[in-house]
């Protein structure tokens, strides 16, 4: 038995950052880079923008479907925000995590609160900050995929959001994309390794002991 094949739980990677602030690129970049995690989707009552895809980005229906599936505790954690709901669905993170498997969040901080509260043991929260408020008003503009208005909501929603910043485990300001996805991915590593989640470690150090007094 090799320590690669010691047995550990998954564990739950949050993102968090005001819109515009870089988080959803960050998260595709570090998909794109390590097999070992993927992404938890959504479901949301938000309409889709040009560029996702069904199922892929988020599962977009309706808000009587989304009342139905929070009825019956099917999610994880759910909150409304910018006048739509968004919800993680149970039963696929929690197959992931048993398995040792990683999931990752691209939720809000009230998402982030809630997940924090069911299930702490499993959580590892890293909140993203631009490197400025021009520079995030940039950002939002640049993407063009939401109207005049959606963008001054959520930039007058920035600081709020950001005040959450001392909820969370870990800080990335993100002035480099590059750098901000390694700094992340090193945070996963790190958080891989803790003893905790190493479900398997005891039978390993049995085995270790056994057979060095061969």
């Amino acid at each position: 038995m090799t320590f690669d094949a010691v047995k550990r739980r998954g564990l739950m990677l949050i993102l968090s950052s005001p819109s515009g602030a870089g988080k959803t690129t960050i998260a595709k970049a570090l998909l794109a880079q390590d097999s070992q995690i993927s992404l938890s989707v959504s479901a949301t009552t938000r309409a889709k923008r040009p560029s996702e895809v069904d199922g892929q980005d988020y599962y977009f229906i309706d808000e009587k479907e989304f009342h139905h599936l929070t009825e019956n505790n099917e999610f994880l954690e759910w909150a409304t925000v910018f006048n739509n709901l968004y919800g993680t669905p149970r039963a696929p993170v929690e197959e992931a995590l048993s398995q040792g498997r990683d999931v990752l969040f691209d939720i809000d901080w009230q998402g982030a609160q809630q997940l924090t509260e069911k299930v702490q043991k499993d959580v590892v929260r890293v909140f993203i900050l631009p490197p400025s408020g021009n520079a995030l008003q940039k950002r939002l503009h640049t993407r063009a995929e939401d109207p005049p208005e959606v963008i001054e909501s959520r930039m007058s929603a920035a600081a709020s959001e950001i005040s959450h910043w001392p909820e969370y485990d870990y800080i990335v300001i993100n002035h480099e994309l590059d750098a901000s996805v390694k700094a992340v991915q090193a945070i996963l590593n790190a958080e891989r390794m803790k003893r905790r989640r190493l479900t398997g470690l005891t039978a390993f150090t049995r085995e270790l002991v056994s057979g060095l007094k061969k």
